[in-house]
């Protein structure tokens, strides 16, 4: 049986955001604890924390901030939505995209709603998009957080979006959970029985067990960092 990654290698995909190879620059982002920047403080406040990002951004003349799948974040402990009573959840299981609230998200391949909702609690998704695909036999779902709650105007489950289909556009902070603005991308296999939601942080001994269930997404983003 093929792996998700020669499936997806195999068939020809279309873009996630507008993203020129040859002009647009990629900055990798660390939110680990090697990235001595980020201080409580400013974990604890929204606008330094989006103005830490979009600093960035623009000094390192960059389109979107990318990163973050498989990495163990020090960011979430700004909300008690990822602690838990055994251990916090920190393991980020996507890739984000960080970027202007606004930037239209596009869908890659063609595909149905499996389902949508906005988690509306600080720290989580806000306005969130599941969507179901069938590649040469391989069934899979990707999930798009942080969107606008406009994003999910009209939809409903097993709608068809066509590949390039836009699907909705990066939220504010206000409507995506309280962070900068950014899209969390992940690809899950096993949605295990959920709706409109799939936990996009692990604890860091379920790590093997998630990252089965979550492969690359940059394995479709194919970009550059």
């Amino acid at each position: 049986m093929k792996t998700f990654g020669q499936i997806i290698k195999a068939n020809s995909l279309d873009k996630v955001v507008d993203f020129d190879a040859g002009a647009d620059r990629l900055l990798p982002f660390d939110f680990t604890a090697r990235n001595t920047e980020l201080t409580a403080e400013m974990l604890g406040n929204t606008e330094l924390f989006s103005h830490w990002v979009n600093q960035q951004l623009a000094d390192n003349n960059a389109r979107y901030g990318v990163g973050g799948y498989n990495e163990h974040r020090t960011i979430y402990s700004r909300s008690a939505h990822f602690d838990t009573s055994e251990e916090p959840r920190r393991l980020h299981l996507g890739i984000d995209i960080w970027g202007p609230a606004g930037t239209p998200v596009y869908n890659f391949y063609d595909a149905t709603v499996h389902s949508f909702a906005n988690n509306d609690n600080f720290g989580d998704y806000g306005a969130t998009i599941i969507l179901k695909y069938e590649i040469a036999g391989y069934v899979f779902h990707a999930l798009y957080g942080h969107l606008s709650l406009a994003s999910l105007s009209g939809l409903t489950e097993n709608k068809l979006i066509p590949a390039a289909g836009r699907i909705g556009t990066l939220g504010p902070t206000e409507e995506n959970g309280g962070w900068p603005p950014h899209l969390h991308f992940q690809i899950i296999e096993d949605m295990q029985g959920l709706k409109g939601d799939y936990p996009g942080v692990c604890k860091f001994s379920e790590r093997d067990r998630y990252l089965a269930n979550c492969p690359d997404p940059n394995l479709i983003l194919q970009f550059d960092f």
